[in-house]
């Protein structure tokens, strides 16, 4: 998401203009109708809207919206004459699923869809792309293909780096990765192995290659107007993993020549040292990224002229600035974001300074405004805004009439549901340092003597923001005050925060979720034995090892495709060719025994619920089916939960409602409610 930010505005330069009716609807498929009452659980699991694009004309809209389940479906929204045509592309969610859809013409858009297979003993990701009429017809898979002949199979299908290739209209830049052929019996065979870029017609589907296949490339960058002037570089380590090194180099403005810019080299706690370039300004002649700044990300800038001058953009002294803002068909750069208590935004474009200023009192209380997408001349704008107490909906804003209507909202099912707001807070750690946090606290009472969750994040290289999140405010919407702690561990904060990562520094981490629990209770928010801890992913694992660390602490414990064993992840990875880095992050020693909760089942006391998708490809059901054998196996009491056909962030919206009715009676069962 590429957020504005904390805008204000002047309603009376906005004129909010009434959009056909229709698309004010629900457009999920899911959604009910008005006079229908669904269940809280149903509400907050259904699925949001996944993706919005507007066409070059800025007439047209491309939503993908969920099905009822787990599919996905693709429909066009005519802005004009006010009318959602009936889906033209669909996926069953079992196992493919429609990830995004953008326009390369008024007319016709290119799909990509992601789809796994078991090959042995691994779950293997693949992912295709497609070009296809906004009718629905003229349906062509756009990645490249492979045959009998060839030596390997080829996962990723390719991704578009320029929309605006050479300025033909429905030409793109797409990324190739080639797989060599067989030679024998055949002249015709292809040797050419590695990443390359292709121009493609997306309309005939002519294709050439603008860049050779090369064995080591990962990454190529266009400058937004049909040039690739950056490419990235990893070698091999001689086991055939990655390297810890990625090499970039860069072109000069119409020159085939490479001349070498930086080399990002991964650290020991899972970061990164060096320039790490994001996006080109082929108007500036520079290419943006970001590298450390004093112990803190900072965004710079470096000339492609041949002098490799550096210059700062953006730093913060308190926290990592994350994020390029971009915009248009050629994703200009226009500003960069970073989140303090909440997200924030600078921009570099004058213009849209002030645009962003006036935006605020237009849609107020929804400050977290995302730039979604924009018309070929940027006349409008497709908007996304939200704020902790609205899931957000979609605008479009037409910047030469002054006017601007609301598209759709993006949980339909959630329109009638009041929701609490959350609370930027920090509390004291056992060491004294503060700790920052989001505390969401049910609607009316005193906010005292309450059942109460602390709700660790996944990563562990993330953190939480202010804002929406549906598992927090479903468990709010309950009656529980929920808790949200950026533990040291967490990024956003700087590497002296982060620490060597929330495995190899656990006891810091843990110890900091832990001390989230005793601050509820010391505030009396939490009411005596009703606390409990519940995390997804890395926060399942926050979830697990707290009660091994303090086996008191919390009544009841609820993991989400949580890691288990950190050697089991470990070994999760060894087939493919990150095992390296994995293998560094998780590293070696003492803390893979002390700090693998299904080796220190017995320590834990407490009722145990876990869920996992079997196929979860970030952290695989064996790890929750191991925690639940060591939990049974020691004496404990668990369930596990599992979920067929479904990955790592069950995107499932039946599966969803089931895990919240679960959750929430386990719970009310272990907390004596």
């Amino acid at each position: 998401m590429r957020y504005l930010g904390g805008l204000r505005a002047s309603s009376s330069v906005w004129k909010m203009m009434t959009l056909p009716a229709v698309l004010a609807l629900p457009v999920a498929a899911a959604a009910q109708d008005a006079a229908a009452v669904i269940s809280t659980e149903a509400a907050f699991g259904a699925r949001e809207i996944q993706q919005l694009s507007l066409s070059p004309d800025g007439t047209h809209i491309a939503m993908i919206v969920p099905m009822k389940g787990r599919g996905a479906m693709l429909r066009i929204a005519d802005m004009v004459g006010g009318k959602i045509a009936d889906p033209i592309l669909s996926s069953s969610g079992d196992p493919e699923s429609l990830r995004d859809c953008r326009w390369s013409t008024n007319t016709r858009l290119v799909c990509r869809f992601i789809t796994t297979a078991h090959t042995g003993t691994d779950l293997l990701a693949f992912s295709r792309a497609l070009a296809i009429d906004s009718n629905g017809g003229n349906r062509k898979i756009l990645s490249a293909r492979t045959n009998e002949r060839s030596l390997g199979i080829m996962q990723d299908g390719g991704n578009v780096i320029d929309w605006t290739a050479d300025g033909a209209e429905g030409a793109v830049l797409m990324t190739r990765k080639f797989v060599p052929e067989a030679m024998i019996g055949t002249l015709l065979a292809r040797s050419a192995v590695g990443l390359g870029v292709e121009r493609i017609d997306t309309v005939t589907l002519t294709r050439r290659v603008v860049e050779p296949a090369r064995a080591n490339a990962i990454e190529y960058i266009s400058d937004g107007q049909g040039s690739v002037r950056i490419v990235g570089s990893r070698a091999m380590t001689s086991g055939g993993y990655d390297g810890a090194k990625v090499i970039y180099s860069y072109r000069k403005a119409g020159d085939r020549a490479w001349q070498p810019l930086s080399q990002v080299a991964s650290t020991v706690s899972g970061g990164k040292s060096g320039f790490d370039p994001y996006a080109i300004d082929p108007a500036l002649n520079v290419a943006y990224g970001f590298d450390d700044r004093d112990g803190r990300q900072a965004l710079y800038k470096i000339a492609l002229d041949g002098s490799l001058k550096r210059d700062l953009v953006l730093a913060r002294p308190d926290v990592d600035v994350d994020q390029l803002i971009r915009l248009g068909r050629q994703n200009r750069v226009v500003g960069a974001a970073y989140a303090t208590d909440r997200r924030e935004v600078e921009f570099f474009d004058p213009t849209l300074q002030k645009l962003a200023t006036s935006l605020r009192k237009a849609l107020p209380g929804r400050p977290l405004i995302t730039f979604v997408d924009a018309n070929a001349n940027e006349t409008k704008l497709l908007l996304f805004a939200g704020s902790d107490v609205d899931p957000g909906r979609y605008y479009l804003l037409d910047r030469t009439t002054n006017k601007m209507g609301e598209v759709a909202p993006s949980r339909p099912e959630l329109g009638k549901t009041t929701l609490a707001s959350v609370q930027s807070i920090t509390f004291r750690a056992a060491d004294g340092t503060m700790i920052p946090g989001y505390l969401t606290l049910p609607i009316g009472g005193t906010g005292k003597g309450l059942p109460a969750i602390v709700m660790p994040h996944g990563g562990p290289g993330s953190r939480d923001e202010w804002g929406f999140d549906w598992l927090s405010q479903y468990f709010a919407a309950r009656g529980f005050a929920v808790l949200q702690p950026n533990f040291r561990g967490s990024t956003g904060y700087g590497s002296a925060w982060f620490q060597k990562n929330g495995f190899q520094s656990w006891r810091t981490a843990i110890g900091d979720v832990n001390d989230a629990g005793r601050w509820l209770m010391s505030q009396g928010i939490a009411a005596p034995d009703k606390l409990a801890i519940v995390g997804w992913s890395y926060g399942g694992y926050a979830a697990l090892q707290s009660a091994v660390l303090d086996p008191g602490l919390f009544k009841a414990v609820i993991g989400i495709a949580p890691v288990t064993d950190l050697d089991a992840l470990r070994e999760e990875s060894r087939g493919f060719t990150a095992f390296a880095q994995v293998d560094t992050f998780i590293g070696h020693g003492a803390h893979i025994q002390a700090g693998s909760p299904a080796r220190n089942a017995d320590k834990i006391k407490v009722p145990v619920l876990l869920f996992h998708g079997d196929r979860d490809r970030n952290v695989g059901i064996g790890e929750s089916r191991l925690m639940a054998a060591k939990l049974r196996g020691a004496g404990g009491k668990v369930e596990l939960v599992e979920f067929s056909g479904l990955d790592h962030q069950l995107d499932d919206d039946v599966a969803r409602t089931a895990m919240l009715t679960k959750a929430d009676a386990f719970l009310r069962t272990s907390l004596g409610m």
